[in-house]
């Protein structure tokens, strides 16, 4: 049986993925061909087909590339939102109720936070949930967990303005960057009128059976109520919603021997 032939447009196509996907800005077509040793006119015909794929992207007005956000989502993981619903709605519901505020779980889809559940207990406020519908990614509690976890979300922010929506809202992205390590490190996100004067949320990561982080579990209310008089937020409530998270990855799978 005859060995098989590496097809040679396969493996120049994978050298300049592997060159996109290690460079952190947007490069010119002159520094892919010299990385991968192409002509520049081989090169830019590979890179014609990676961006009909949808595996490279072109920076608006300007020769750069750049790896596609979509690409990082092929070995991203993902769960049926459903699913997702009702493994964590028992456990969502009884963080409103000890916590008294609203509360939320949240995941990314197609560049978006998507709600999945939230409930509202009485004298709470739908704006506490981060922005109803439309919640920011680097302006909300929820949002800082999925970036900090997700690599399809954080490319995603590299094609938007990070809107300052309050005087509080952090908007370099070096600045945001050092706040979803600390997000990693911590285990837990928080904002303070980041998004909203005088509101405050707080969410965690919510895994699968494999570890990965799929969604975020959150809680948002007053900002005297969500943080103590220095502004910090409550290590109680913090730990109330770490817990849940870690309840609702338990019910998907997360820690359970295989």
């Amino acid at each position: 049986m005859p060995v098989p032939v590496p097809v040679q447009s396969v493996e120049r196509a994978a050298a300049i993925i592997r060159v996109l996907a290690a460079e952190p800005e947007p490069v010119t077509l002159a520094r892919v061909a010299d990385a991968v040793g192409l002509a520049k006119g081989t090169t830019h015909g590979l890179l014609k087909t990676l961006l009909a794929v949808g595996f490279a992207e072109q920076e608006p007005g300007s020769a750069r590339y750049r790896i596609a956000p979509q690409l990082f989502r092929l070995g991203t993981a993902r769960i049926d939102l459903n699913l997702l619903r009702s493994r964590a709605i028992n456990w969502t519901d009884a963080l409103a109720a000890r916590s008294g505020e609203a509360t939320q779980v949240a995941a990314f889809r197609d560049g978006h936070v998507v709600t999945v559940h939230h409930i509202v207990p009485p004298n709470a406020t739908e704006k506490a949930l981060g922005g109803g519908p439309e919640t920011p990614l680097h302006a909300s509690a929820v949002g800082k967990i999925l970036l900090a976890h997700d690599v399809g979300a954080y490319r995603s922010i590299d094609r938007i303005v990070l809107d300052g929506l309050t005087f509080h809202t952090i908007t370099n992205k070096a600045r945001l960057d050092m706040e979803l390590a600390g997000v990693r490190d911590e285990g837990w996100a928080g904002e303070v009128e980041e998004c909203e004067p005088e509101i405050a949320t707080l969410a965690a990561p919510i895994r699968d059976q494999h570890g990965s982080v799929v969604a975020a579990v959150g809680v948002g209310g007053h900002r005297d109520r969500i943080c103590d008089p220095r502004g910090r937020p409550r290590q109680a409530l913090i730990t109330l919603v770490v817990r849940t998270g870690r309840s609702i990855s338990r019910e998907l799978g997360h820690g359970r021997s295989q």
